[in-house]
Order: C-alpha cells, then sequence, then structure tokens
C-alpha cells in the first residue's frame, strides 16, 4: 500500500493559495484579475461585518472572490478607519472593493458632494464606483459625465442597469409591478454606451427580470449577453435558484453578484463539484 502524502496545514501567506485536496479534478479557475467567471459578494447590509468576521470569508473562500460590494451607503455609517480596514483586508486577497450604488443618493445633494464623495471614496480605498439610478430619474449623458470623472479620479466606473424602475430597495413585486417596466432594448443602448465611454463593468439590476417578479424574464439576459458579451456584464442574483439558473443557462464563467454567505454554494456549482439535481456533474469547461 503506497504511503499517503501529510496533509500540508502549514499557514500560508495571506492571499495565497492551494486546495486542500489538489488530486481532486474541478473546473479550473482563471486566475485574478478575471474578465469571467467574477464574483462579486454583498458586504455589509443585511448583516453586519467587521474585519474578522470578513477575515474568515476570505481566509477560506477568498481565492473566488473577485470583488466585495457595500450596499445601501452602508459604510457612510461606519467610522473611517473602519472602512479603511475592511477594504485593505480585501485588498491584501486581491478583491476589488465596490461602493454599491450610493452615489444614487449623493447625487440628491448636489455637485460639490458628489466630487467630495469620490475623493473620499478613493481615499478609504475602494477601487469601483457603481453608478445606478434605480430610484431617479437622470439622463444617459450625466451618467457618461459621471463615468467620466470616476475614472478620471483612478477609479473604476461600474453603471447599474436595468428594465425595472424603483428597484434596489427590495420592494414588493405589487409596487414594482405598478411602475412597469422598460424596454431591456434601451438598457442595453445606454450600457453600450457606458462602455464604449470606458464603464469597468455593467451590473445588471436584478428586479425586473428574476426578482420581485411572477415570471422570470428568461430572454432579457440573453439580449444583454447577445448584445454586450459575456465578460461585460455581470447579473445580480442573490438568490441559489437564480445563479443556478445564470449557470447552467450561460457557464461557469458568467459574472455574477451573490450576498457573502452563497460563497460557497456558488463556488461549488462554478467548479463543477457539487450541484442541484438539473446541475450535479454537468458543469464543465474545457481548458486543455
Amino acid at each position: 500500500m503506497a504511503q499517503q502524502e501529510p496533509v500540508n496545514t502549514q499557514k500560508r501567506p495571506r492571499g495565497g493559495y492551494e486546495r486542500s485536496m489538489p488530486f481532486i479534478r474541478m473546473n479550473q479557475r482563471p486566475s485574478k484579475p478575471r474578465q469571467r467567471g467574477v464574483t462579486e459578494i454583498r458586504g455589509p447590509y443585511y448583516t453586519p461585518m467587521g474585519k474578522h468576521y470578513l477575515a474568515d470569508v476570505l481566509e477560506s473562500m477568498g481565492h473566488y472572490v473577485d470583488s466585495l460590494k457595500y450596499a445601501g451607503g452602508s459604510f457612510s455609517l461606519m467610522p473611517a478607519d473602519v472602512v479603511k480596514g475592511i477594504n485593505d483586508l480585501c485588498h491584501d486577497y486581491n478583491v476589488l472593493v465596490s461602493t454599491g450604488g450610493f452615489l444614487e443618493y449623493v447625487l440628491t445633494q448636489g455637485c460639490d458632494v458628489v466630487d467630495e464623495y469620490i475623493q473620499c471614496c478613493k481615499t478609504l480605498g475602494f477601487d469601483i464606483i457603481e453608478i445606478s439610478s434605480g430610484f431617479i430619474t437622470i439622463p444617459t449623458e450625466d451618467i457618461l459625465r459621471l463615468v467620466e470623472k470616476v475614472q478620471k479620479a483612478g477609479l473604476k466606473p461600474k453603471p447599474e442597469v436595468g428594465i425595472q424602475f424603483g428597484a434596489g430597495g427590495a420592494t414588493s413585486a405589487a409596487e414594482l409591478a405598478a411602475e412597469g417596466t422598460r424596454a431591456p432594448e434601451y438598457a442595453i443602448a445606454q450600457a453600450k454606451r457606458y462602455l464604449d465611454a470606458g464603464a469597468y463593468m455593467i451590473m445588471v439590476e436584478s428586479e425586473g427580470i428574476t426578482e420581485s417578479v411572477d415570471t422570470w424574464r428568461m430572454d432579457v439576459p440573453a439580449k444583454f449577453v447577445s448584445a454586450l458579451g459575456l465578460e461585460r456584464v455581470m447579473f445580480e442574483a442573490a438568490d441559489p435558484a437564480v445563479f443556478a439558473w445564470y449557470i447552467k443557462n450561460y457557464g461557469p464563467e458568467v459574472n455574477l453578484f451573490v450576498d457573502h454567505s452563497q460563497i460557497v454554494q456558488l463556488e461549488c456549482l462554478r467548479s463543477g463539484i457539487w450541484g442541484t439535481k438539473s446541475l450535479w456533474g454537468r458543469v464543465l469547461t474545457y481548458k486543455c
């Protein structure tokens, strides 16, 4: 009987990575920075998240996390040193940090506050400023000016587009249905202009597509992928049934935003080692 190699349990440097069972075959993941198969996780919002909590997440699964997104402007409630500490910890694991869509609220306070906000985000160590407009109506040209302003500050602009007005605040399905939806073609045309202007990536809002709807609009993601390419869009999919559907239909290299509590389940699907009945053993890549 062959002697078994001892398991390496030595502490590794922060950000280093080696699977505990390298002899188990699984789908290969591109190394960071990735353009496909990007996973963004939600940071503080539904639950508080400090450095110790986040350190546990990143120590075990940081290799599979590409960016962390604060939600609801949560960082504006925290002490600056705490925000900076969380952002620095992310960078230790080669994880980018996004503001989430808080700029949408900041815009209501005028141009000077917007400028101060962008500079403060840079000082606090953010990498990405998301530019959303779920609750406000703002001209496309103005979003393009914000994309340029964020770029000039040395940060990555990430506009959010969608088909549902009033999206982004856990609004009930009945309220959203009363608002109606936009044509996907209009949102795609906006997204193309943002990308041409230098946007880092496009975030596609889930409301009206897979969230707060009676029937999923499966045609909408297909239109985005067909028009923009898989690597240029990220789909909000903070529900296991939703991200399983995206992987089943677009493969393990689709870019997804999920809650931080779902990172292990998502990566098991991407790697092909586990899954639901319709996905178990059927998610494959060919990297020969």
